[in-house]
């Protein structure tokens, strides 16, 4: 007797049960797809001890025939598919046929059914994959599933399964997902008696971004409008300029291209998750995970938000069904792109466009600003910002800004020459920060830019016509009146739109690392030889790191050349580095070679190198800088692409708004 044998379609079943329904959460999205699918306007979804007890998912979509709901639980059974040409160009989020009887196998399921094409419904019970019964019964129109009893009749698979708070957390979030892709549809998530999500219909997604996060989370997101692009594929014969030619004088019904497009909000750099939990992708109203589109999300970030921090990002892709294949995994939570790489400088360029547009600009409450200590020692510090924390103490941080010895004023930026400040080799030693020092003393100057009335009325409030409306964006830097400094470290500047503290290391970070860029673009990066070759000793693996990124190396201002065993002789560097600098930042850009060669794109690691550069070149914290030199650091930080964040995605600076002042004053 041979070995090989045919299973039962129980077991069958079974196995494919443990690829579709990995936990209660895995049986929501397969039947919530099945009910948007159905053409459903409202959802309402119903569990109990995290799904384990119960799931029952009501609709009011088409409903299903006697015969068609008796098909539905055998395998493969769809009603989306009809022939293999169809699985290049999927539009229904279920098509597979393997949900419905993977989840009967492995619980007690009843299906109550009915189709408005019949006088009543189908009523199916069935447990552990064996039918109970099937019966007509008096029903609306709609469908109705209820699971009970999840994974009885497989107890290993039942003891995997986590808290009922954890795994009802995976259904919210779930359901979340879905109704935050379809505004225009209801959707109810309960546990007993308590109703965990319940949104109406709207008619935008601002308004289901409000309705599911609040308008907190919502003030805090930069919407993407609507960005598109096309990629033009003309039939392999014809040439791309005669293709186009000809599709633009006879315009044919099926244009030779594609169209993406992409529509969603995402956070400012300066909202930073620890994971990617608020992350949510969705490719034609499908939630997918994809490394390629987390990857293009990450890269529109780089240089403006740490390595390990992650933004709020509500994405929505729209293509042609041809352009992505969905049949690649048994759950459909993964999918895969026919062109990938130009998706992904679509995304990453359309988000990166959109943050340089608005340039949001982080706030800060009396709220925020009374958070407890252990908050903020999560947030990310430069190596700069750590010196605070390392120097011994000093007597005062207080810094005024005199007006009596103010030099002539600096050039303006873009032209040769630079302020003093950026041609010192190295900073005076750097006392730590007194933060118990009293406040700053404002020294008179002229009025701000803007007209801000004054006048109160006979009850000392402002007029609500004399409020400027707050504002997020750093487009009005340049039109900020320098005050002083704290600490010789924070530059405090006032504008119509209210108070602004910016951190002076990282602002030049910032208008550096953009000129090296533009000088490594243009292949004009400014170079110093050095007196005497400077010898390092390197690592076999620093070596091996030093031989890939050679070329970059010298394309970023550093003469370098091997010397000897594991040694290199570094002939000259970049007119903006210090020479007790050079051996500390070669060491650093090795270090960055190592970590993203072989993960990050070439792109990336030359951003990198520029960063580093920047970051040694810019001025310190514990500097003191007169007005002139704060003037001039603002206009050209005004100046520059990205002022949000320096290039290791720290905030250059945070506004106290007008509104928020007169709030706390108790004037509004």
């Amino acid at each position: 007797m041979g070995r090989i044998r045919i299973l039962p379609d129980q077991v069958a079943n079974k196995i494919a049960a443990g690829e579709v329904v990995e936990r209660p959460a895995s049986v929501v999205k397969e039947l919530l797809e099945n009910s948007l699918d159905a053409g459903s306007t409202e959802v309402r979804v119903e569990v109990e001890a995290g799904g384990r007890r119960l799931i029952r998912v009501v609709d009011d979509g088409c409903g299903m025939l006697r015969d068609d709901a008796l098909l539905a639980f055998e395998r493969h059974a769809t009603s989306k598919l009809r022939d293999v040409g169809d699985l290049l160009s999927i539009s229904t989020l279920g098509f597979r046929g393997e949900a419905l009887p993977s989840i009967a196998s492995v619980s007690r399921l009843l299906l109550e059914t009915r189709s408005l094409e019949e006088p009543t419904g189908t009523r199916i019970e069935i447990a552990g994959g064996k039918m109970l019964r099937c019966e007509e019964a008096a029903l609306a129109g709609g469908t109705v599933i209820t699971v009970r009893d999840l994974f009885y009749n497989v107890p290993a698979r039942r003891k995997f399964l986590r808290t009922e708070p954890t795994e009802l957390a995976h259904i919210a979030s779930l359901v979340t997902h879905y109704s935050l892709a379809h505004p225009d549809k209801s959707f109810r998530l309960s546990t007993g008696p308590t109703e965990l999500l319940s949104v109406t219909p709207v008619a935008s997604m601002k308004e289901r971004v409000y309705q599911v996060f609040g308008s907190q989370i919502l003030d805090e997101l930069v919407e993407i409008g609507v960005r598109e692009r096309d990629l033009f594929l003309p039939p392999p014969s014809v040439p791309p300029s005669q293709a186009i030619a000809e599709y633009r004088s006879a315009e044919p019904e099926d244009p030779p291209f594609r169209r993406f497009r992409l529509t969603g909000f995402f956070s400012r750099p300066q909202i930073q998750k620890s994971n990617r939990n608020s992350i949510y992708i969705f490719v034609n109203g499908r939630l997918i995970r994809d490394r390629l589109v987390l990857h293009a999300l990450s890269s529109a970030y780089h240089n403006l938000m740490p390595s390990s921090a992650y933004p709020f990002a509500l994405l929505f892709l729209e293509c042609d069904a041809e352009e992505v294949d969905v049949n690649v995994h048994p759950s459909k939570t993964e999918v895969r792109f026919r062109h990938g790489s130009f998706l992904h400088d679509f995304i990453r360029d359309s988000i990166r466009e959109r943050l340089m547009e608005a340039r949001p600009a982080p706030t800060f409450s009396p709220v925020a600003m009374a958070a407890p200590p252990a908050q903020a020692a999560q947030l990310p510090y430069s190596e700069f910002s750590q010196m605070i924390e390392n120097e011994q103490p000093a007597g005062s941080g207080l810094v005024e800004a005199s007006m009596d010895a103010v030099p002539p004023p600096p050039p303006h930026f873009g032209e040769p020459s630079m302020p003093e400040f950026t041609l010192r080799a190295s900073a005076p030693p750097t006392p730590r920060l007194d933060f118990s020092a009293p406040p700053i003393e404002v020294m008179p100057g002229p009025p701000p830019s803007g007209k801000l009335s004054r006048r109160l009325d006979m009850h000392g409030e402002f007029p609500a016509d004399a409020i400027p409306a707050t504002e997020m964006s750093l487009t009005g830097l340049s039109e900020l009146r320098p005050l002083g400094q704290i600490h010789e470290s924070f530059i405090i500047a006032a504008g119509r739109d209210g108070l602004w503290i910016i951190d002076q290391h990282v602002a030049h970070e910032r208008i550096l690392f953009e000129q090296v860029l533009k000088q490594r673009a243009a292949g004009r990066v400014e170079t110093q030889r050095l007196l005497m070759p400077m010898i390092l000793q390197l690592s076999a693996e620093q070596q091996i790191d030093y031989a890939r990124i050679a070329d970059e190396l010298h394309a970023s201002g550093f003469e370098t050349e091997p010397f000897g065993n594991r040694t290199i002789a570094v002939k000259a560097a970049p007119a903006a580095v210090g020479p007790q600098d050079l051996e500390r930042i070669i060491f650093e850009i090795l270090e960055i070679a190592e970590n993203e060669m072989r993960t990050n794109s070439l792109d990336d690691l030359r951003r990198n190198i520029c960063a580093s550069i920047a970051c040694r070149a810019a001025i310190k914290i514990n500097m003191r800088l007169d007005l002139a030199k704060m003037e001039w650091l603002l206009r050209a930080l005004a100046a520059t692409d990205c002022p949000m964040s320096c290039p290791h995605g720290r905030p250059i600076a945070m506004h106290y708004s007008t509104r928020e002042i007169l709030k706390a004053f108790h004037r509004i």
